[in-house]
């Protein structure tokens, strides 16, 4: 096959995975790359929220509403949820604060998805709780956080999408831009 037929028929079968029902990471033939967008992962993780947890079996905390942001600088995805943590016995009401989550990605093999990676809190915002209290609403930030985001899957490939005329591909290096995580694909 000459060469123009084979980035001939490479297009279409990228141009056709991208177009399969289901198939939501675009592929760019030219950069060997896999695109996510900030809208599909906004979808990938909306389903975790709302979600209710409890904390040291003391607070009941409720996350909601969650924003993605993108985080080039640092390579990283930005959560910011709506936290409210509530406990009968030592708060007169219910507390409200903003958390400002933040998850690095990873490429699991073995189940050929990309996850999540070493969420953490990166601001507490609080109206409610003196600036004294953002040390505890930090660690329980961070407990929700590993528990909703640690190795959390938002995309996974299809077995044909890393494979190509006979060869087969993996992700590689996984670069968070302003609108979109790029995932490079190389041989294996």
């Amino acid at each position: 096959m000459t060469p123009t037929k084979k980035l001939a028929s490479a297009a279409l079968l990228a141009l056709a995975l991208d177009m399969a029902p289901g198939a939501h990471a675009a592929y760019n033939l030219w950069t060997n790359e896999y695109s996510l967008s900030k809208q599909e992962l906004e979808a990938a993780i909306a389903p975790q929220f709302p979600r209710k947890l409890r904390y040291m079996e003391i607070f009941d905390v409720t996350l909601s509403n969650p924003r993605i942001g993108m985080d080039p600088e640092r390579n990283r995805l930005t959560t910011v949820v709506d936290a409210q943590i509530a406990n009968q016995l030592l708060l007169a009401r219910p507390v409200n604060a903003a958390l400002t989550m933040s998850s690095g990605f990873k490429y699991d093999a073995a189940t050929r998805s990309l996850r999540l990676d070493a969420p953490k809190v990166d601001n507490v915002d609080s109206k409610d709780l003196p600036p004294q209290y953002a040390q505890q609403l930090t660690a329980l930030g961070n407990a929700a956080a590993d528990q909703l985001l640690r190795e959390y899957a938002v995309y996974t490939f299809k077995p044909e999408q890393l494979e190509m005329n006979g060869k087969r591909f993996e992700p590689g290096k996984i670069t968070v831009e302003k609108d979109a995580v790029k995932v490079e694909i190389k041989e294996q």
